[in-house]
């Protein structure tokens, strides 16, 4: 959400002719010209006692300074609007005065007809006589103009204009700043897509432009935590192919949807010009971001839920399971990769969109805390796996300690680096790029190192209840590190590459404290099949752990060898 959007919330109002009596004191016009004047016979009958102008040319006795003085008046006339018939200068001005704290009411003329459904922006205005219909919304600075109508469920965009006696049928969407022009009819082009079972997801889709050309949606994908959808468009043969995924982003999960957004465009434009430089594949080497319509990096719908899009990278495979040793090495050679190529990229400047991510220990006070209140009663269930937990603290801070002290640097991480965020080539078998951009933050190497090593170097699922199939395979850690090294070697420094077994060591410990964790406090954050789903993944987690520990000496062994 923008500052604009958040300023928006505070200063918006029900119904503008709702107003406290306190309220219509005075009014503070910006634009004296022949709008202007409307504006404040208008204003005069909906109770304002006292109405003036700033204005940059005109003159008289209402006119008290010009708009640049906004700032000095704001004091003495809290309530004000921008009253320009140029749609870009009344939405510039609108957006000036809200930054600067004015409350900005919407006027809307007593003769106007407007559904108590209709959502009406500050800054807007809805003159003479003019319909806005059920559950139709009109943005911040729109103007909809004498005799005109909005039907329902149409959207007009901040700053645009609906001119005298137009129609706007329903279901249409009147782009940012544009104008209808007076006795047009502009009709619904928005009509049924295939597949959009929700009129959020079908929002989503005219949001961010395909809704005229789309042939269908269909579910994409097999995460479990965003909802995903494949955009297919015809082609210049007419055949339906897919050339868009659309998402809508957990806030359940990544609770600031703008900074997500902001840390993915800011990394994925980078690494475009590192690409570009490296005379790469700009289309299928990176993923690509698309804006809305009106130029946000997301589509908030109208149940708040953010929708974001990329381009479809064609010909591409994912894997959910390492199947072969050489797809863990392709795997290797593109997480080095993806960190070589943002080596330079300012970490700090990223927002921590979960903060304390891996801070292990963050999360071995959290499991300390999960032990003592014992919420659920099923401390008595893990007794051992308990003791274990609690004789690494020490171990928990060996990374975190290292930081602090400024011996590893922070470096842009990916923070999910398991193999099916990767997108590998259909013929080659080749790593492509890498997906699944929520988590970008800034951390250390050794925890995205260390994430794939646990994911990837255990011979069984994370969930297998039979222990005596699973164990840290030393090999594929091998083999793991001679990827990785290939690509990372030159970017890591001394320190981050002896750091990179403890990372493996930690981020296991750490995945295996969080499962206990939710465990004791009755399965709230990770999903279960069983009661015991999460007591068995941490179980698994420990048995690398203890593995890891066994054989940590020749752990660093065969990072000599690729070093």
């Amino acid at each position: 959400m923008t500052r604009i959007d958040m300023l928006l919330k505070l200063c918006a109002r029900e119904n503008a002719n709702e107003k406290k009596e306190t309220d219509m004191e005075t009014l503070l016009i910006l634009g004296a010209g022949g709008f202007g004047q409307m504006v404040k016979e208008t204003a005069l009958q909906l109770g304002y006692k006292k109405v003036v102008f700033l204005d940059d040319a005109a003159k008289g006795e209402d006119v008290i300074g010009m708009c640049c003085d906004y700032v000095l008046r704001h004091s003495e006339y809290p309530v004000a609007v921008a009253a320009f018939g140029n749609n870009r200068t009344r939405l510039h001005w609108t957006d000036k005065l809200i930054q600067e704290g004015y409350e900005v009411p919407a006027i809307i003329h007593p003769s106007a007809i407007v559904s108590p459904s209709a959502v009406i922006e500050p800054g807007c205005f809805i003159m003479q006589r003019a319909v806005v219909n059920t559950h139709t919304k009109i943005e911040r600075a729109a103007l909809i103009n004498s005799g005109a109508v909005v039907d329902h469920d149409s959207v007009v965009c901040a700053g645009a204009h609906v001119c005298l006696g137009s129609i706007v049928k329903a279901n249409c969407t009147i782009e940012a700043g544009r104008k209808v022009e007076a006795g047009e009819v502009i009709f619904s082009t928005r009509r049924k897509i295939e597949g959009a079972d929700s009129r959020c997801l079908e929002d989503a889709v005219y949001a961010f432009g395909f809704g005229p050309q789309c042939s269908y949606v269909k579910p994409f994908g097999e995460g479990h935590i965003n909802e995903t959808y494949a955009v297919y468009m015809p082609d210049a043969d007419g055949t339906d192919v897919p050339l868009y995924v659309l998402q809508r982003v957990n806030i359940n999960v990544f609770k600031n949807p703008a900074q997500v957004m902001e840390n993915i465009f800011g990394v994925t434009e980078y690494l475009r010009d590192v690409i570009r430089k490296e005379g790469g594949d700009l289309d299928r080497e990176t993923l690509s971001y698309i804006k809305t319509k009106s130029g946000d990096t997301y589509f908030e719908d109208d149940q708040g839920q953010p929708w974001r899009c990329l381009h479809y990278v064609p010909n591409s495979v994912c894997y959910q399971q390492v199947e072969r040793p050489e797809q863990f090495y392709q795997s290797a050679r593109s997480f080095g990769h993806f960190l070589m190529q943002l080596g330079d990229y300012p970490a700090e400047s990223l927002y921590d969109t979960i903060p304390k991510f891996h801070d292990t220990v963050k999360r071995f006070h959290d499991f300390e805390a999960a032990v003592r209140k014992d919420v659920k009663n099923r401390a008595r269930l893990c007794r051992p796996e308990t003791e274990f937990v609690l004789s690494r603290g020490k171990d928990c801070g060996v990374l975190m300690e290292q930081l602090r002290n400024g011996e590893l640097p922070l470096r842009v991480t990916h923070n999910d680096t398991k193999l099916n965020n990767i997108l590998f080539d259909g013929d080659t078998g080749k790593g492509l790029c890498i997906i699944d951009l929520d988590t970008i933050m800034p951390g250390l190497a050794a925890n995205d190192f260390g994430d794939s090593i646990r994911f990837g170097a255990s011979t069984a699922e994370e969930d297998e209840p039979d222990l005596d199939k699973v164990h840290f395979d030393i090999h594929l850690y091998e083999l793991y590190v001679k990827g990785y090294l290939e690509m990372a070697n030159d970017v890591l420094t001394p320190a981050e590459i002896e750091s990179l077994p403890w990372g493996a060591r930690l981020m296991t410990l750490e995945c295996g404290m969080r499962f206990l964790a939710d465990f004791l406090q009755g399965d709230v954050y990770f999903k279960t099949a069983y009661p015991e789903h999460n007591l068995v993944r941490a179980r698994t987690q420990f048995r690398l752990v203890k593995e890891m520990e066994e054989q940590f000496d020749e752990m660093y062994e065969i990072l000599k060898k690729y070093r």
